[in-house]
């Protein structure tokens, strides 16, 4: 292993982040700190993840939702300390790592099966 990947690693062990288990086609919602003038509060994000880029601190991930009949797409990245959360809401069935054709389907047609096999852990209260 080189130099940088062992600073990456380092970086990463020290920013401690709860980060599950999630891949392209799963319905993610991401808690993002938004800095205004009152101080910062937390904004909910909630789309199906069509990319992730896994490159030690420099991973991200790309999440597509459809605003207002809109499609909105946002790059989050994994390991940044704006990012407060990330929930898996449903697990998706997919084929492939990269899913843009999406952006040129949309109603029913844009629709991703559920993987119930892979379903998340339920949280018992």
């Amino acid at each position: 292993m080189d130099i940088i990947q062992e600073l990456e690693k380092e970086q990463m062990a020290k920013l401690n982040k709860k980060i599950p288990e999630f891949k392209a086609g799963d319905t993610v919602k991401v808690m993002y700190k938004i800095v205004e003038d009152k101080g910062e509060r937390l904004q909910a994000y909630e789309g199906v993840c069509i990319a992730r880029s896994n490159n030690g601190v420099n991973s991200s991930f790309t999440v597509r939702k459809i605003s207002f009949g809109e499609g909105v797409e946002r790059v989050f990245p994994l390991y940044s300390p704006n990012v407060a959360s990330i929930e898996v809401m449903r697990k998706g069935k997919v084929r492939r790592s990269k899913l843009y054709y999406l952006r040129n389907l949309f109603g029913k047609k844009a629709r991703i099966t559920e993987d119930k096999d892979n379903m998340p852990a339920e949280t018992e209260e």
